[in-house]
């Protein structure tokens, strides 16, 4: 079964095609074809790189928009050095990560016209997310009509939180109108969960486990059972953790100030919260963490502001999550920042020593994928997990398609 994953950012789109032709594994087989665009660098340009057949090919497209990149991303599927198939009919089944299901998609679904809506009537609650998402299932309908879709949400891994952690301390009829905590990152979770207990060699059931997906988007989750019992993200992802662009948690009457005293209204609000603010608002530089360090170098003091604000945030969630489960047997770093910021990594654990958490400073310096970083004797497993989401994702897939 050949299986197009398509896995859209808010500054960025990756694909994967994989070939299943055998039982499921934890871990992922090398995809046919792979690619991966960013356009955070430099507005109006987006980088995208392609391997395939052994082969990396790099180009530099003149523009962001992701109708046009994923329409050139496609193109080398079937032609040029990267061609694999010869069309999109070789394709079985086409899966895509979808930021916000709602309380109604608590697992993956074949796309059909009422699942288009709902997503786009949740792009409310995701507006960097979901209409992303769906300009990627209308792109696959406009080239093949008859390919099989399906919709893998982020929200299903939390959608068993317990109450006391999806309901708001407002009014109870917000709970009433599906106003909760419904939690982000789902798909990283999952598998970043499994091969946290590969890793360790434990039974996934039986660890108590803090996982920080920490890339442009920010979230924390402890895990429990296997199972998301809190998290930091909530009814958008906009909550918890400060973020590439977003705030994450603000003090809500900062809003009501703003609005009454400033003059904002509901749209610059959701401009400022989710595109002007994290790490691109403090520094004033930029959203991407590696131009942040530089910022630092330079002596830019408003940059290294940004990086104190962060982990400040991240030490405090992590911290909270620790006191949800009543005490931590892994911790583990995955996401773009979380596999390669050895010194975020390292300065979030400075201050859980007090758990006998201990980091080899070599292990983490090197930032070696799916593997450990804690010393012999760290009472807390620390680990680096790549993010797999594709194959998460082709995993789902295949299972709904049998």
């Amino acid at each position: 079964m050949k299986i197009l994953v398509f896995n859209a950012g808010s500054s960025s789109h990756k694909s994967s095609l994989y070939e299943v032709t055998g039982p499921l594994q934890d871990t992922p087989p090398d995809p046919l074809w792979e690619a991966n665009a960013d356009w955070t660098k430099q507005q109006g340009q987006t980088d995208l790189e392609i391997k395939a057949n052994g082969q990396s090919i790099s180009q530099q497209l003149s523009t962001d928009e992701r109708e046009k990149i994923i329409q050139q991303l496609l193109e080398t599927l079937w032609s040029g050095k990267t061609k694999v198939i010869k069309d999109l009919s070789e394709i079985d089944v086409v899966g895509h990560r979808v930021v916000h299901g709602g309380k109604e998609f608590v697992k993956a679904v074949r796309v059909d016209q009422h699942v288009k809506d709902a997503i786009q009537k949740l792009s409310i609650f995701a507006p960097l997310h979901n209409p992303a998402d769906l300009k990627g299932i209308e792109a696959i309908e406009s080239l093949k009509s008859d390919v099989p879709q399906v919709a893998v949400f982020d929200t299903s891994f939390h959608s068993q939180m317990p109450l006391e952690a999806k309901v708001y301390p407002g009014p109870y009829e917000w709970y009433e109108q599906d106003i909760q905590r419904y939690g982000f990152h789902g798909t990283s979770y999952q598998y970043a969960s499994r091969i946290s207990a590969h890793i360790v060699h434990k039974d996934l059931k039986a660890l108590k486990m803090v996982i920080c997906h920490l890339g442009n988007g920010c979230s924390v989750t402890a895990i429990q059972n296997g199972h998301s019992i809190d998290t930091s993200m909530g009814f958008t992802p906009l909550e918890g953790l400060m973020m590439g662009t977003r705030s994450g948690s603000v003090d809500p009457s900062i809003l009501i100030y703003l609005e009454r005293e400033k003059g904002y209204d509901a749209q610059k609000l959701d401009q400022v919260l989710n595109k002007e603010s994290g790490f691109k608002g403090i520094s004033g530089i930029s959203s991407d963490v590696r131009a942040i360090h530089k910022g630092i170098d330079d002596g830019n003091k408003r940059a290294a502001l940004a990086l104190d604000v962060f982990i400040h945030r991240l030490r405090a969630t992590i911290g909270s999550m620790i006191a949800i489960l009543g005490g931590i047997d892994v911790l583990t770093f995955t996401g773009g920042i979380g596999e390669h910021d050895e010194l975020i990594r390292a300065r979030t654990c400075e201050n859980f020593g007090f758990l006998n958490l201990k980091l080899d400073q070599q292990k983490n310096a090197a930032s070696p994928a799916d593997q450990e970083i804690s010393t012999p004797d760290s009472a807390v497993r620390v680990l680096i997990v790549k993010a797999q989401e594709d194959w998460e994702i082709a995993r789902q897939c295949w299972q709904l398609m049998q």
